[in-house]
């Protein structure tokens, strides 16, 4: 298994729309920084978000997860209550090839601020956009920005296709777009 390249990246990205839409170089501009990195792609989050409430106090079970335990809001910016978390989606949709597993990382810039990106695995055979995950771990509120660097995606390359892909077994979570709640 290996950890693959940015040459990787781009070329995949042009011929096989790996990523789209593509940023060929790291861009910051003021912003929190995002496109193509040495070994990764760091992705974008959207404008549209759904933040956790507990206004119902109801229970979290994934199993019957309540739709109505987010207030949904879309703008530039999102701010997150204390000890809270937002879902969101990338800008990006992703399609991930056959004999490659991704794993998804926290930009350091939101690690710092007590901000956790948190993002499953995509698995080879996937595509979409992928639902993101901040949680403020901070007593304090705490704001994201849309249309910014989100989370550093690694390409692992495996040693061959899996007996079983994502989208052969068709896959819950398939063709993804915008915020997707837990399903079962």
């Amino acid at each position: 298994m290996s950890i693959l390249s940015d040459r990787w990246i781009k070329k995949m990205a042009l011929e096989q729309e790996l990523i789209k839409p593509f940023v060929s170089e790291q861009k910051s501009n003021g912003k929190i920084s995002y496109g193509l990195s040495s070994f990764g792609y760091d992705a974008r989050v959207s404008n549209e978000f759904k933040i956790f409430t507990d206004v119902d106090s109801v229970i979290v079970d994934p199993k019957n997860f309540e739709k109505n335990s987010f207030v949904s809001r879309s703008g530039p910016e999102c701010v997150i209550p204390p000890n809270s978390f937002v879902l969101a989606s990338t800008i990006e949709y992703f399609k991930i090839p056959k004999d490659v597993l991704v794993i998804c990382l926290g930009k350091s810039t939101y690690a710092r601020c007590g901000i956790i990106v948190n993002v499953t695995p995509l698995e080879p055979g996937w595509e979409g956009h992928v639902t993101l995950e901040f949680s403020n771990t901070t007593p304090l509120p705490a704001k994201i920005y849309a249309n910014e660097g989100a989370a550093q995606f690694i390409f692992l390359q495996g040693n061959e296709e899996p007996e079983t892909t994502y989208s052969q077994r068709n896959g819950k979570y398939m063709k993804q777009t915008g915020v997707t709640l837990p399903k079962v």
